[in-house]
């Protein structure tokens, strides 16, 4: 199996690491802040210990924390690697940095990936003399539990490395999605920020409170968002599928986008928000939910494929 290099030890690292690991890659796992290191590779080792539990992965959690190696050095990292996943921060010279870095001590043959949530990798390989292999592979957080990624090259970049990153996620267990062309936030985070978009301005127009807001999502919208898309769940939400659909429900929808002209976040509305949240929850238990959040997903994980495996078996009998 390649070797895989992880360059940050935070959250997006960390799931990676996992990830890369339990599809049986040797990981290097790199941080300029090696006092990050420990604490990533507890996280990592009760975080394979969840995946375990629910069957998520078929060996024992100490069997994939085995291949993760914790490095001090980025040279030796990335000596032997063949792809390279860059977690730092979202910051279009933290990027430039790293990569000028990493397409100087790389194997002239490895892939460069970057896990930027929307910047364009044209904006920080550009100059690079191996740009040919910079692409972004950006995950949804955590990539260890959410296999999708948005596979996004730069105009530069050699097909053949969209080939090979793309058969390197689908055989780690992910789901990438290739985006044709540059566009900034991709596709899911526009995706995203059109419902925040609109999900703010419900709540400062006074349309409705911050909780019933994320009521409206997570016990409407969301539970067939778990497993449909938008355009199949319209299409099998009218008698005469999407077009019917939109027959029915596109002047609605025209005269609603027709009222959204866009408005930035103001600080009272943040503050607003924001106070709604704490009082649902504290900050000192946000650690704990988070860890809640993860076994949730875990748990809907292994439940879609589980089905997953049901109706093959059921086609094939």
């Amino acid at each position: 199996m390649e070797t895989v290099a992880v360059i940050g030890a935070g959250l997006v690292g960390r799931a990676w690491a996992m990830g890369f690991a339990r599809a049986g890659h040797p990981v290097m796992l790199y941080d300029a802040n090696e006092a990050a290191l420990t604490p990533a590779l507890d996280s990592i080792e009760v975080g394979l210990g969840d995946l375990h539990a629910h069957g998520l992965i078929s060996e024992t959690p100490s069997t994939v924390r085995q291949r993760i190696t914790a490095m001090t050095s980025l040279a030796e990292a990335l000596r032997a690697a063949r792809y390279v996943q860059e977690n730092v921060f979202e910051n279009v010279q933290a990027k430039k940095d790293i990569f000028a870095a990493m397409d100087a001590l790389a194997p002239a043959d490895a892939v460069l990936a970057s896990s930027t949530s929307g910047i364009p990798a044209s904006a920080f390989t550009a100059d690079l003399e191996g740009r040919h292999r910079c692409l972004v592979a950006h995950p949804i957080n955590p990539p260890s539990l959410i296999p999708l990624v948005e596979v996004v090259p730069a105009a530069w970049t050699d097909p053949d490395v969209v080939a090979r990153t793309t058969a390197l996620l689908e055989r780690t267990g992910q789901v990438p999605i290739f985006v044709r062309r540059e566009i900034p936030g991709f596709i899911v985070n526009r995706l995203q920020g059109a419902l925040l978009m609109e999900a703010f301005r419900l709540v400062e127009d006074g349309y409705v409170s911050g909780a019933d807001l994320d009521k409206a999502v997570k016990d409407g919208l969301g539970l067939r968002w778990s497993f449909m898309g938008p355009f199949e769940t319209i299409d099998l939400n009218a008698p005469g599928g999407l077009a019917d659909y939109c027959a029915r429900y596109g002047p609605l929808y025209y005269e609603i986008a027709k009222e959204t002209t866009p408005r930035p976040w103001s600080k009272a509305l943040i503050e607003k928000v924001a106070a709604e949240r704490l009082q649902e929850l504290p900050a000192s238990e946000r650690p704990r939910r988070q860890g809640w959040r993860d076994r949730r997903l875990t748990a809907l994980v292994a439940h879609k494929r589980a089905a997953a495996k049901k109706e093959e078996e059921a086609k094939g009998t």
